[in-house]
């Protein structure tokens, strides 16, 4: 399966609209340099519709990493019903809740994934945009992360960036495991965030529409990035 294994990545988010669009983003992405891609539709296209064109862009691309967000699917259906070849998952809510013991929701996600032997990666939405307010912020971390592969959370709505006192608290509890933010970053931004976050899922600061990347904003977020891989790699 296809893993993504550099020390900081970027992720273009891509609001699908028609698969030309797709692709034509796609085109951006890859050579700007990002790592992979995650396809997103508000409605343009359905779950299925969004499997088919993700085995496409990889199919096209070459093997290119590519995640989806099924935003008219549960967590556990999107596991369920997707073809084993897509390489990411992203859910904005992963149902975890700090304030219980057993994250019964959670396991049933963990063990389809085990069933259906999907060697993917699970980014679980935690402390996400427009869902239920964290009362804990650590105790929910802690309990997320035996049931997914990123901890992803967010700032307040889309295009706002993410409290960073906030970030900072996610990666103190998380430690060496993976945290993705997926709202606000820009390449004006990024470096403050780069000393807490391990993937960055970007479209609206990165974007001169909703559906349509700026190839010179990507190009810079991701030099942004690589030029702190190096600095790090020569510490």
């Amino acid at each position: 399966m296809n893993i993504i294994k550099t020390l900081k990545k970027v992720l273009p988010v891509i609001h699908v609209e028609t698969e030309e669009q797709s692709f034509r983003n796609v085109d951006i992405a890859k050579e700007c340099g990002a790592d992979g891609v995650f396809i997103i539709s508000h409605g343009y296209m359905c779950a299925e519709e969004l499997f088919r064109l993700a085995g496409k862009i990889k199919s096209r691309y070459n093997g290119f990493w590519v995640g989806v967000n099924c935003l008219d699917l549960s967590p556990l259906d999107v596991i369920d019903s997707m073809p084993l070849a897509i390489d990411g998952v992203w859910s904005d809510n992963a149902r975890i809740d700090e304030r219980v013991e057993c994250q019964d929701y959670p396991e049933q996600v963990s063990e389809k994934v085990k069933i259906r032997r999907w060697e993917g990666q699970y980014f679980g939405g935690v402390a996400f945009k427009y869902q239920r307010q964290v009362v804990d912020l650590q105790s929910a971390v802690l309990k997320a992360k035996p049931y997914m592969d990123v901890i992803c959370t967010s700032g307040i709505g889309t295009g706002y960036a993410a409290d960073l006192e906030k970030i900072k608290t996610m990666k103190m509890a998380a430690g060496d495991f993976p945290l993705a933010v997926a709202s606000g970053i820009t390449p004006e931004n990024v470096k403050d965030y780069l000393p807490y976050v391990d993937y960055f899922l970007v479209a609206t600061g990165i974007g001169k529409s909703f559906s349509e990347l700026d190839e010179a904003k990507t190009r810079q977020l991701v030099h942004e990035v690589r030029k702190q891989i190096v600095v790090t790699l020569n510490n």
